[in-house]
């Protein structure tokens, strides 16, 4: 009886042992499920997807600075954009206003094209962050010699117009690299 109950404690010990440390990335999540070149969103519960020509995520070095930088739109005149300040590779980065030293941005906007008369056009933006709380944040699970790939989530508020509040949630992206 007291062997089995040794067998039972050691048994417990190598499944809790092998399950937790099973993660993909200790900071930067699972990368979550955009295919590759894409970009993908529930905003305000839709679904957004962008378009693989028209997306990328560009790594700027400034000095010893750098800086990640990532754009996606589609069709539909809607897109992404999001700026990481002192970018170090795989990790969690903040979009809060708590630091302004370093404030990292993510928008989303929609677009109104007015075909007839273009001048008439009209664009809004939901931005974070709005304030100095903290309204999200995104994770790089991966980067390589041609992709970054990550996951994010983030409230925006409606800047020069209604002041409306959009929730981005399982945001993911696979995007080509480029490098500056």
């Amino acid at each position: 009886m007291r062997k089995l109950k040794h067998l039972v404690l050691l048994l417990t010990t190598i499944f809790l042992t092998i399950f937790s440390s099973c993660s993909s990335s200790d900071d930067g999540g699972d990368g979550g499920e955009a295919p590759s070149g894409l970009l993908i969103a529930n905003v305000a519960g839709k679904p957004f997807q962008s378009f693989e020509l028209s997306s990328s995520a560009t790594i700027t070095t400034t000095g010893v600075a750098k800086s990640l930088m990532i754009i996606a739109t589609n069709s539909d005149g809607q897109g992404f954009s999001m700026t990481i300040f002192g970018y170090e590779g795989a990790g969690t980065y903040e979009f809060t206003g708590a630091n302004v030293a370093i404030t990292n941005v993510a928008t989303y906007s929609e677009t109104d094209v007015n075909l007839s008369n273009p001048i008439a056009s009209t664009t809004e933006l939901w931005q974070a962050p709005y304030d100095e709380t903290l309204a999200g944040s995104i994770s790089i699970s991966e980067e390589t010699e041609t992709k970054v790939i990550g996951t994010f989530s983030f409230k925006g508020k409606n800047v020069g117009g209604d002041g409306s509040i959009m929730q981005i949630t399982e945001g993911s992206f696979n995007l080509n690299k480029q490098t500056f």
